[in-house]
């Protein structure tokens, strides 16, 4: 029997760090309702990965938390009020995209003001955890859907 890492893990962490492309801190949140569901919307025509199913949330400006970018975009994507207070940090994705390397954390949000409306032409979904495996992913979303099923 053999002690340490798998060799193949090795070659993939060194082609990961020998990569130059910028890291893209985004924030996203798991909203989910009374009956347990949480909410994905569907990435709209002319953007990248168009049709895919996400997290609500989106990028982090220079200088701000991820806390405070999530707010903000739940705000102008979905017309949602969120306190800070409200989000759970649970996890955090990062995947290694063609032209950037994606860090995105993820909390799980249960309390907030107004009924998701979608500002940007994107579809919305209520969907039981269970059943997230059933819309097309992204793939740094894909990993996140199994923690779910087993928190909530």
């Amino acid at each position: 029997m053999t002690i340490g890492p798998d060799p193949s893990c090795l070659e993939a962490e060194s082609r990961s760090r020998s990569g130059s492309a910028p890291i893209l801190l985004v924030a996203a949140a798991a909203l989910v309702d009374a009956d347990g569901r949480v909410l994905l919307a569907q990435r709209p025509e002319g953007k990248s990965m168009a049709g895919l199913w996400e997290f609500p949330g989106g990028k982090v400006a220079d200088g701000e938390t991820p806390e405070a970018a999530l707010i903000r975009e739940l705000k102008e994507e979905l017309s949602l009020d969120v306190a800070e207070s409200c989000l759970a940090p649970i996890a955090f994705a990062s995947h290694a995209y063609d032209d950037f390397h994606l860090l995105m954390p993820l909390f799980v949000c249960r309390v907030w003001k107004g009924t998701p409306v979608p500002s940007e032409g994107q579809a919305l979904k209520w969907v039981f955890p269970n059943r997230m495996g059933d819309y097309p992913m992204p793939p740094a979303d894909e990993p996140l859907v199994a923690l779910l099923c087993d928190l909530l």
